[in-house]
């Protein structure tokens, strides 16, 4: 993608001039942006797909001036008649089961796949909604079928209401008044207060969310993965100098120095911490598997499996938590495949003995495919 050429997506903005102006800054409008934008399935296929166990699903019920919220698995039973207002069906990452869902979020990888997260689409019947609420990370809303009526604002108190099952903000004073029409679409910055209801009919909309960690979350999960990775030559506590105490609760100065230096060690190489968080970006998401196949000695081209995570830095590319050294040539295909999700046959004939028997693997644990030539 040329992040320096204009989108009609963005409204004719450049994917660069975007991440300048509006990212993490202020929300965009684009009228029109997906002119003859299809929604990714049809209702009867989403609700199909919100009774399986594989999907994450949740219906949202607002009646008598209360919300109700019940998770998936939602089979047909469960859902109220289409002719019932005031309910709403989200199915969360449809990128990971529709070969269409996957295809749209392709059009927002100006973004780093680290940040991308999913695709969620919402069907709503007639005033259905979740409510006046903030997300904490960055949101493209898509309407793809019907009219969706968008308030939107900044939000100086974010308590929420009390006793609800959703987080529904306690305070909200909207300063735009948007209906969408399929095609058009909305960005909105994390923290930005919004409430969403259909309007004159049942509507679907496409969320693409973005992942953002939270700092101890994050710091956590490293900690652990570089624990993981040690070898073990670490010493271990030793206080030959300890005297007779009369506080035996009180903690010694010197474990703490101990653990201090413990701690420091694990962070002293800066390719360990690298790794480690390539391989907490790659972890696959949960719910996810792979069907295992026999690999594949053919010549094709080759393709990431929907569910398969793959990034690179300087020294390593990552894929499904794992990272794996990569230099000199192997190292730019390796990262090719990774910003494209594809390698053509030429491409993969040009990688050494190597990295061809570790895609190999891979495609043998079902993160990779063979493309027909």
């Amino acid at each position: 993608m040329d992040v320096n050429a204009p989108l009609a997506l963005l409204g004719g903005l450049s994917p660069a001039i975007f991440m300048r102006r509006h990212w993490q800054r202020k929300p965009l409008l684009v009228r029109h942006a997906w002119p003859a934008v299809a929604p990714p399935l049809p209702r009867r296929e989403m609700f199909a797909l919100a009774a399986s166990d594989d999907v994450e699903s949740r219906l949202v019920v607002r009646a008598d001036g209360r919300w109700r919220v019940r998770p998936g698995p939602l089979p047909r039973s469960a859902l109220p008649p289409l002719s019932r207002p005031g309910w709403t069906l989200l199915v969360q990452g449809l990128d990971l089961h529709v070969a269409a869902a996957r295809e749209m979020l392709e059009r927002f990888r100006f973004v780093p796949d680290a940040r991308l997260d999913d695709l969620m689409l919402s069907w709503a019947s007639p005033g259905g909604g979740v409510g006046p609420h903030i997300d904490s990370y960055d949101v493209f809303l898509l309407q793809v079928h019907g009219r969706r009526r968008w308030r939107v604002g900044r939000v100086a108190d974010a308590s929420f209401v009390e006793g609800e099952p959703l987080k529904l903000l306690r305070h909200f004073t909207p300063v735009h008044d948007w209906l969408l029409e399929p095609g058009d679409l909305l960005y909105l910055p994390p923290n930005w207060g919004h409430d969403g209801v259909a309007e004159g009919g049942d509507c679907m909309t496409c969320s693409v969310g973005f992942r953002a960690p939270a700092a101890h979350e994050l710091a956590r999960e490293l900690l652990q993965r570089l624990a993981e990775e040690d070898d073990g030559a670490g010493p271990l506590y030793r206080d030959p100098r300890q005297p007779a105490t009369a506080a035996p609760g009180a903690i010694p100065a010197g474990m703490l120095d101990f653990a201090r230096t413990a701690l420091a060690r694990q962070l002293a190489d800066p390719q360990a911490l690298a790794r480690a968080l390539g391989e907490t970006l790659t972890e696959p998401k949960p719910r996810v598997w792979f069907e295992r196949s026999a690999a594949d000695v053919g010549t094709g081209g080759v393709r990431l499996d929907a569910c398969t995570r793959m990034l690179y830095d300087d020294r390593h590319v990552y894929i499904n938590g794992e990272a794996y050294a990569a230099s000199g040539r192997d190292a730019r295909l390796m990262r090719q495949l990774a910003d494209s999700r594809r390698l053509a046959p030429a491409d993969r004939a040009r990688l050494d003995a190597g990295a061809a028997a570790l895609l190999a693997e891979w495609m043998q644990a079902g993160w990779v495919h063979g493309e027909v030539p």
